[in-house]
């Protein structure tokens, strides 16, 4: 390889290394972004909302509140707890048996289900509230009111937060790599006067800089994302801390964002650092 090669090599692995780094941290970006989003959804649909029901239910209205639970849109999943269930549940949880005391069992059977994370909102909950109140056979509806406010006031405070984070971040990562997509067209500045002056079109001139800059913005995503998804399993399998979950759809989306970030960023950064050069006068090629 020849001195001229070796340093053209040289220059274009350490763009393309320079241009993965900065793709990694818009990659952690879009990582912690679904991260976030994912943990919220969880902590939503978590909330639980108890149907305390009356000794006079029959089963005939237990069938009833199932087939509404099953299709209805804000009920995650429920299950049914019965007289007995419940009152294994309070032995085992305080080591009292009220029975021995009353001679009956004044524990009440419920139906406890759980919220889609859309309707985790005062507003929803309140309606859903009044929907399953109206049956004679529910004595009262119970759920967590101060943490279903906690998601209201609160959670859309922290995603404004990470967004301005984020956007921050996406700013700083797109001058990075703009700048160093600017310093390689830069090194090759007196390359395309050159081919100016033998006659080259602008596309002809544009056409080798802009591919050759792709092929680094796609290789550099590769990179990236083999970096990414590397920390995420190490970090998984050897401390058992997960981010995010590593399904198929959130792992798309991390692999498209960092590959259209790559090609497209690197595309137009090149093309418009080629148009700049190659509007330049040759007097002034020496003073940049």
């Amino acid at each position: 390889m020849s001195k001229r090669k070796f340093r053209f090599f040289n220059t274009y692995l350490t763009a393309t290394i320079s241009v993965a780094l900065v793709l990694l941290l818009i990659g952690m970006e879009c990582v912690i972004s679904l991260g976030t989003s994912s943990l919220l959804r969880q902590l939503k649909e978590e909330t639980t909302i108890t149907l305390v029901l009356s000794d006079e239910m029959t089963s005939s209205d237990s069938v009833r509140v199932s087939r509404l639970l099953d299709v209805a849109p804000f009920c995650k999943r429920y299950q049914y707890i019965s007289k007995e269930q419940a009152l294994a549940e309070h032995i085992a949880e305080l080591g009292e048996d009220p029975t021995l005391c009353l001679d009956y069992n004044p524990i009440h059977a419920a139906f406890e289900l759980k919220l889609s994370a859309d309707y985790v909102h005062p507003d929803s909950v309140a309606k859903i509230e009044q929907l399953l109140a109206v049956y004679p056979f529910v004595e009262h509806v119970d759920y967590p009111r101060a943490i279903v406010g906690f998601f209201q006031s609160n959670v859309s405070r922290v995603l404004w937060v990470l967004l301005a984070i984020a956007s921050l971040l996406l700013f700083i990562s797109i001058v990075l790599i703009v700048n160093t997509i600017r310093l390689t067209v830069y090194s090759r500045r007196f390359i395309i006067h050159t081919m100016k002056l033998v006659g080259a079109t602008p596309w002809m001139i544009k056409g080798p800089i802009v591919r050759r800059s792709m092929r680094m913005g796609l290789y550099a995503s590769i990179l990236a994302m083999m970096l990414i998804f590397a920390v995420l399993y190490g970090t998984a399998s050897r401390y058992g801390f997960v981010l995010f979950a590593m399904t198929w759809q959130n792992i798309a989306v991390v692999a498209v964002v960092i590959l259209l970030s790559g090609v497209l960023l690197t595309f137009l950064s090149s093309l418009f650092a080629v148009n700049k050069y190659i509007r330049l006068k040759v007097d002034d090629l020496y003073i940049i």
